[in-house]
């Protein structure tokens, strides 16, 4: 059975991703990055929920120690502080949790991955392309995690070793909640939606659980936008 390592995978997107893989036959370890999230994982067979911390390196190690099989890595852990982040020190966090504490876990599974030929989705943003006045952290460290992505991709390819990422846009989680419903935001989000709605954890999953099987073989270094046609617009 394949096992993949879900960072953030106790809610939001990374828990439709867990979702997602277990759907295929996959056995998950889904982490949080507090006891309390991960106490809210209900039971579920072939997924263990674990606390670990991106920021820190013992953490993922020993989260990984207890490893023996991993074929895939998805990096779905990350913050959002807005307006907050015009702040240095809250900019550096969350600069080391979304870009660094990303680099931190691929480096600590490359060499699981490299046995199995396993692959790695990472999560940028649609602010991987669009300024976010409202946010320089966030979207600063969600451009710069497309760009991990490819040149990943290009030093472990001779190893076999995948790594694409994913751009989400709107999607239905914890994160978005206070938008959805609002007279004012949440309007123009749909008007330049062209699907005319909110996605859902289960399809970022579903793009997810493909870029990790076999019938995505050919492809690394890849970008894919899961947004509605948001960014086409």
């Amino acid at each position: 059975m394949k096992h993949a390592l879900i960072t953030g995978g106790t809610g939001g997107i990374g828990a439709g991703v867990s979702e997602a893989l277990v759907a295929r036959g996959w056995r998950v370890t889904a982490t949080g990055a507090t006891e309390a999230e991960v106490a809210a994982v209900s039971p579920v067979e072939n997924v263990r929920a674990v606390q670990m911390d991106v920021t820190d390196s013992d953490s993922i190690q020993s989260v990984l120690d207890g490893v023996e099989r991993l074929d895939g890595l998805v990096n779905c852990a990350g913050i959002l502080r807005k307006i907050d982040e015009y702040d240095i020190e809250t900019f550096a966090k969350v600069v080391d949790v979304n870009l660094t504490g990303t680099m931190r876990c691929c480096l600590a599974a490359h060499a699981l991955l490299a046995k199995t030929k396993g692959a790695i989705v990472n999560t940028g943003s649609m602010y991987s392309y669009f300024g976010g006045p409202h946010a320089p952290a966030y979207t600063a460290s969600k451009g710069a995690v497309t760009q991990l992505t490819k040149a990943l991709a290009g030093k472990w390819g001779p190893e076999g070793v995948r790594v694409n990422a994913i751009t989400p846009g709107w999607i239905e989680t914890p994160m978005t909640e206070a938008i959805r419903g609002d007279g004012d935001r949440e309007p123009p989000i749909m008007a330049r939606t062209p699907l005319g709605r909110w996605g859902l954890p289960s399809e970022v999953g579903a793009l997810v659980a493909w870029l990790l099987s076999d019938e995505a073989s050919f492809i690394t270094g890849a970008v894919y936008p899961i947004d509605g046609g948001y960014s086409a617009m």
